[in-house]
């Protein structure tokens, strides 16, 4: 039985999956054999991509997670003990059947209270960024994984879980030809990495006019593209000023890198504005997950001087270009009532990265973050609006 007992359904815009060992090789294609691999390192199974060991993840074969909402008071509260990430995550547990299927998860989800959720891979957030200047085995990777979310999870699962394939853009016919694909399969919603597109030349907006064909047939389709916290390859800049190229490692604490933490996703909703694509398709769905919301002030202030210096640079102004079209999924600790007041209720998202240790240990929780705002205020947030972008 659900922890609270509540008068509207849950739609939870961010729930993950574990990716089993051949999520990213059982369809990869005989050319690439050996581009990802499973290795033993001192007796502990890594993931290498093209060669290179990877940290990223210090289990990537998931048989043992850290507990869901392990640093859920951590996120919430400081750590005024200045523990270590292993203080404050504690034992991590057996990975079960809820982790990685999707029967077993619709169970759960039962229990939880949750009537529908979009789902998220784990692992795949490393694989473009490592991939950066390989086009064609990106395009190659990213459509192995989608086809065992396919497979395994399929992309809609009994109109509750919407699990979210994942289009890369270096080439952009590729992009449009991946999409065709995962839409003939029923997805509804799609991962974007917040992050420049790496293509033959090197890095570019996404937003840029060259990519029209790509937001075209998002927006015919009415797909709900969601810019999802990933490696977007941000750790190149902070190296920049600690002297040292580093691998980005997510659960590893780093002060200087936490100070800028946000800025892909700030920019990658810039450039969408910027360069002109929310206004060459004014009907896009954009949703930011997991990136939390403490970017959404800073940027509205900086597009209300640029607007205010060079109007001509924008067809509509910007702050209300993202006031309607931008739809953010907070932090559990951030302040939601600030965040409808920046953006509008309508576009405030629940989301509990659950079973992830940053994420709610018990989803329906969320709410009770939520006790300033009237009621159906809650009712938006907790499910009615990411319904109303992804109606059944």
């Amino acid at each position: 039985m659900p922890s609270r007992e509540l008068p509207f359904p849950l739609f939870d815009a961010d729930n993950h999956l574990y990716e089993t060992e051949d999520a990213f090789t059982r369809h990869l294609p005989e050319q690439y054999r050996g581009a990802i691999e499973y290795v033993q390192v001192r007796g502990r199974t890594k993931i290498a991509i093209r060669g290179q060991i990877s940290e990223y993840i210090p289990n990537p074969t998931f048989s043992k997670v850290a507990r869901p909402g392990a640093q859920e008071d951590y996120f919430k509260h400081g750590n005024p003990e200045g523990k270590s990430y292993r203080e404050i995550v504690g034992k991590p547990i057996e990975s079960i059947p809820a982790f990685r299927e999707p029967g077993p998860r619709l169970e759960l989800m039962d229990e939880q209270g949750i009537a529908r959720s979009l789902m998220f891979p784990t692992l795949a957030s490393l694989l473009e960024e490592r991939m950066r200047d390989d086009p064609e085995l990106t395009h190659a990777a990213v459509h192995a994984l989608n086809q065992w979310l396919n497979e395994v999870w399929s992309f809609n699962y009994k109109d509750r879980i919407f699990t979210a394939p994942v289009i890369t853009l270096p080439i952009v016919e590729e992009a449009v030809k991946e999409l065709e694909w995962c839409l003939e399969r029923g997805a509804r919603v799609v991962l974007v990495r917040p992050a420049p597109a790496y293509g033959v030349r090197g890095p570019r907006s996404m937003a840029l006019p060259e990519f029209d064909p790509f937001w075209r047939l998002v927006q015919e389709s009415g797909t709900l593209v969601a810019f999802h916290s990933s490696d977007s390859g941000y750790q190149r800049y902070a190296a920049d000023w600690e002297g040292a190229q580093r691998e980005y490692l997510p659960f590893q604490l780093q002060p200087f890198r936490e100070i800028g933490q946000w800025r892909a996703i700030e920019d990658t909703v810039a450039s969408l504005i910027c360069h002109g694509c929310l206004s060459r398709f004014p009907e896009l769905k954009i949703a930011t997950i997991e990136t939390g919301s403490s970017w959404v002030g800073p940027l509205l202030e900086k597009l209300a001087v640029t607007y205010k210096k060079m109007p001509q640079g924008f067809q509509e102004h910007p702050v209300e270009q993202m006031r309607r079209l931008i739809h953010v999924s907070p932090f559990i600790e951030d302040d939601m009532a600030a965040l409808a007041d920046l953006l509008g209720i309508d576009r405030v998202l629940f989301g509990s990265d659950f079973p992830h240790p940053e994420g709610k240990a018990d989803p329906i929780t969320y709410v009770d973050d939520l006790a300033a705002l009237p009621d159906e205020a809650k009712a938006k947030i907790m499910g009615g609006n990411l319904s109303r972008l992804l109606p059944v």
